[in-house]
């Protein structure tokens, strides 16, 4: 027997762009909720969770190397030279130090483009994932550009 549950997409994007480390988030196959709990939650937790056999399925976090790599993405297709070089610096790591969102948020149009980006990459994300874990939506959402 097939079961149905709404996914709301948005709360799942949200769980995929987590990047906080002590945050974990988790899908419930039963009711289509997505909730997180603490990484430093009690063992008594983690042991429940394993015994539901796969109703819970932890959603992966947006690493460092994975928004590493959407800023790489994004400098690629880049021809403002003066945000290439700012933000090459600041992804190098070397002193004076800025976050790549401080840098972007002088230039308002590529900042767009960025966060346009972003979402697609996330939305791809999530489609991967809900069919790797044979996850399905009714809601007509999953089909939207985001």
């Amino acid at each position: 027997m097939i079961h149905s549950v709404a996914i709301a997409w948005d709360d799942l994007l949200g769980a995929f762009s987590n990047m906080e480390q002590d945050r974990v988030y988790f899908f419930d196959r039963m009711t289509g909720e997505i909730f997180f709990v603490g990484s430093d939650s009690g063992d008594s937790f983690w042991d429940q969770l394993e015994q539901q056999q796969g109703r819970f399925l932890e959603i992966p976090h947006l690493d460092s190397a994975a928004e590493r790599t959407l800023l790489t993405t994004f400098l690629a297709g880049q021809s403002n030279r003066e945000l290439c070089s700012l933000l090459d610096h600041a992804l190098s790591g070397r002193p004076p130090y800025a976050r790549p969102a401080d840098i972007l948020s002088f230039f308002p149009d590529e900042e767009l483009q960025l966060s346009e980006l972003r979402d697609t990459f996330l939305s791809n994300r999530v489609k991967s994932w809900l069919e790797e874990n044979e996850l399905f939506s009714l809601s007509t959402s999953l089909n939207a550009v985001h």
